[in-house]
């Protein structure tokens, strides 16, 4: 699919800029995974990780997964890309951006909405 809105192009564009949100994004391509999870796998502070994959959901570049409850009661969420490849090119003053969606997670969250009663 091509992207034609400005803003989510300023989004991945800004994402890919920034290597801890690149990290984040690879981390969660394949696998949901916890903010724990990442910033343990990628070595990344806890807080970073925590506000760049919270700018990265604001954006529509990641999604909430799954939400899981401890039994003591303690609530995480898991995340997972909705883009599974980005390819950009510049040509005389237009960016154009050719991304592949993350096919996995829909079908994931298809099964979940039509699984509902």
């Amino acid at each position: 699919m091509i992207v034609q809105s400005q803003s989510a192009k300023k989004a991945i564009l800004s994402a890919l800029a920034d290597e801890e949100m690149m990290m984040i994004l690879d981390s969660v391509m394949y696998r949901s995974k916890s903010i724990v999870d990442i910033s343990r796998e990628k070595n990344i502070p806890h807080t970073t990780c925590y506000r760049k994959t919270k700018w990265l959901l604001n954006e529509g570049l990641v999604i909430v997964d799954k939400i899981i409850i401890t039994p003591e009661g303690k609530k995480f969420s898991l995340y997972h890309t909705v883009l599974k490849s980005i390819t950009i090119k510049y040509e005389t003053n237009n960016v154009m951006i050719e991304a592949e969606q993350n096919f996995d997670i829909i079908k994931k969250t298809m099964a979940r909405f039509y699984s509902l009663e």
